[in-house]
């Protein structure tokens, strides 16, 4: 008989407790995933009480704060803290969202979990590894491609075409989605997933592109397309309220239309 069991060092285990300030006016837990591969052996949980009277509204400000004031060895992303980077990704209980959009005083009551986005590696903490899906952005080649001669000023593009990239130019590859999608999960290593298929979309349909046969070509494959199941999860994660499912449809019907 086959028996399955989890890899040792994904059992987490409890780990250090830091309690608020005995003043605390509206004290608050944060129970955050630490593990550093170089050092552990096994990941833990640990938890941090701060008040939120102290800090401004959002979960990034609280990582902050901890960062701060109580245990600056927490390793986290994070840059623009304005919702643009989609640095500072992560699970918040329980759903992939970016920290510094996340309001606390939308977690509902209790602790706030906070882990790395899932099935990444962990480099440390809260900072997943996001090597190969870079590696898979590289694939597509995310830049304009056109063999007419480089115009003088912009090459210029009908208002109505313009139109049609909303929807795919505005993520921000935080990776929210490919994180969540269960395909990709399985299949990370051969499914290019929802993030990058989005990406790949923008430049599809973008008028001034005039290579989208050889793009289509890169993606008529059995695993980097077609390993979206509609499982909708990647649309459900999307920080920035875009649709993955929905474009890698439309990518797939424009590969049927052409056959």
């Amino acid at each position: 008989m086959t028996e399955l069991r989890l890899p040792a060092n994904s059992r987490i285990e409890t780990g250090k407790t830091w309690n608020a300030p005995a003043n605390a006016a509206r004290p608050r837990e944060f129970h955050i995933y630490r593990f550093d591969p170089s050092r552990d052996a096994q990941p833990r949980m640990d938890t941090f009480t701060i008040d939120l009277d102290e800090i401004a509204p959002m979960v990034l400000d609280a990582i902050q704060k901890i960062i701060d004031e109580v245990d600056p060895s927490l390793a986290l992303r994070r840059s623009c803290r304005e919702g643009v980077c989609g640095s500072c990704a992560m699970n918040i209980n329980g759903k992939n969202r970016l920290a510094c959009l996340t309001h606390i005083d939308d977690m509902g009551d209790g602790p706030i979990r906070l882990t790395p986005l899932p099935h990444l590696e962990v480099i440390k903490d809260l900072v997943g590894n996001l090597e190969q899906l870079y590696a898979q952005y590289e694939l597509i080649e995310p830049w304009l491609k056109n063999d007419e001669p480089v115009p003088e000023r912009e090459r210029l593009q009908r208002p109505e075409d313009r139109d049609k990239l909303d929807g795919s130019y505005e993520c921000i590859l935080c990776f929210c989605c490919s994180a969540a999608c269960p395909s990709y999960w399985w299949n990370g290593d051969r499914y290019l997933g929802p993030a990058i298929l989005l990406q790949a979309h923008r430049w599809l349909i973008d008028s001034r592109d005039d290579h989208t046969g050889e793009r289509l070509d890169a993606l008529d494959d059995p695993f980097r397309l077609y390993r979206c199941h509609q499982i909708l999860n990647c649309t459900s994660a999307c920080p920035k309220g875009l649709n993955p499912a929905k474009v890698i449809t439309d990518t797939k019907r424009m590969l049927a239309r052409r056959r």
